[in-house]
Order: structure tokens, then sequence, then C-alpha cells
């Protein structure tokens, strides 16, 4: 039997054709995948009373869409998504946006690439907050971030007013992911799976990281090859995938809007 031995580049081709005739994308409405959403996000513990946030950028210029203030992760339903503007009125929907949500204008305008953002105060990534330590990837399952996690350093306050969306939004950069001292993260995705994918993978690394230490300093992925991996698990088709798995693990259907 003769093997042959063939580029890495052949085996990530024939991957990505693959992936493209099986993994199928899930049909839902905005609101349906906003639900999953958040859903996933209780169900991976990330829930901290109201504080959570999540936003998708509307098709209208300036507005956004966001779960309205009150309710919790593990409650949403599809109906309970409001459409804000700039000033946060209500275009669509009923109730209020929460007011924290407001920084979030900061970054869509400095980011034309960010169609959603997440903003949790998860228990892992919160005590990497609360130590002010930046990410390190350090095991495969983290790379995703790889390159791609900012750090700000100083918390400006409770992102209520305009000069804190200056603040975080220029710490984040052009990166997808940030860890704010003592305070939470906020991922930034091209779209609302992406940036649920971030948002979970980010607090698993959090709680890696953190575990890790334990055992003595940590020694980061090698650059190129955590690269290579970053691009390869943030492949469109394998990030939606992996968000319907999770919506499979929340039972499957979105949770029925009755009061």
């Amino acid at each position: 039997m003769n093997t042959q031995l063939r580029e890495k580049a052949y085996f990530d081709q024939r991957a990505t054709q693959d992936m493209a005739k099986h993994l199928r994308t899930q049909n839902r409405s905005l609101q349906e995948t906003m639900s999953y959403a958040c859903r996933i996000l209780a169900m991976t513990e990330q829930e901290a009373g109201l504080a959570g946030q999540i936003s998708v950028r509307s098709e209208r210029p300036g507005a956004y869409w966001t779960l309205r203030f009150g309710l919790g992760f593990d409650e949403a339903t599809p109906g309970d998504f409001i459409e804000v503007d700039r000033d946060l009125n209500t275009l669509s929907g009923e109730g209020m946006a929460n007011p924290a949500t407001r920084f979030h204008l900061w970054v869509y305008d400095a980011r034309p690439d960010v169609n959603s953002i997440i903003h949790t105060h998860s228990p892992w990534a919160s005590a990497l907050a609360a130590a002010r330590q930046p990410l390190v990837v350090a095991q495969m399952d983290m790379t995703p971030l790889h390159d791609d996690c900012a750090f700000l350093g100083e918390w400006p306050g409770v992102p209520i007013a305009d000069q804190e969306g200056v603040i975080i939004s220029e710490a984040l950069g052009n990166k997808r992911a940030i860890i704010l001292a003592h305070h939470g993260y906020l991922t930034a995705g091209a779209s609302c799976e992406e940036a649920t994918y971030l948002s979970v993978y980010l607090e698993r690394a959090a709680r890696l990281q953190i575990r890790a230490q334990a055992f003595g300093p940590l020694t980061a992925v090698d650059d190129t090859l955590a690269r290579e991996a970053h691009d390869y698990l943030l492949k469109p088709s394998i990030v939606n995938a992996t968000f319907s798995y999770w919506t499979r693990q929340t039972h499957g259907v979105p949770p029925l809007a009755i009061k």
C-alpha cells in the first residue's frame, strides 16, 4: 500500500468543499436566531441578572435589534426583541432597550463588518477581568480568539453614556472580542451566530486559562499554527453548524412567546 503524503492545504480545501455541501444553513428568522443565542448563553451559564446584552444591526441605518430590558437570557422568546434607534427610542416591538447597550452604537459605527454584539459578565471571563488578565491562547479550542481578543485595562464605568462607547470601541479595534478589566467581555461577530460562537468559546477559554495556571505559567500556541487554526475554526460552515447543534441542545425549537 502506497500512501501519498499531501500538503495540508489539500485537506483544508477538501474539508471546506465537503462542509459547504453537507453542513446546511438553517432557516430562521432574526428573532428566532437571537432567541436561540440567548438560550445558548443561558445554557452555558453566562447570565448575570440583567447585565448581559445582545444586539444585531438592523437593516434600518443607525438602528439595532436587542432583547427588551427586564428579561434574562433564559426567558427570551422571538417576540421579546425590539428595534431601537440611536437614541434608544423603540421603533419596533414593545418595551425599552437596556440603557447600557448604548456603547454598541459606537462599535457598529467603527466596524462596518460587525453585525452582532454580545456582552456578558460570565463567571470565568469576569474572573479574568477581575484579575486584569488578558487572554493567553494556550490550547487548540482557544484559537478562534488567537490575535482576535483585545484587552481594556481600565474600567470606564457603567456604559450608559457616549464616552464609554468611545473607549470600548477604540480598545476593541479590529478584533472580534475584548476582555474588559473589572467588568466582563464583548464579542463582535459578522453574524449573531458568530458572536454567540465566540462568546461560548471565550468563556471556555477563560475557564481553561484559570484552571491551567494552577500548574504554572502558560505557553501560548505557536503563532503560525494558531493563526491557521483560527481561520479554520471560524469558517462560517463550522460556526453555523455548531450554533445549530447548540440550538438542538436547547430543545431544538424557539420558545413560544406565551405570556
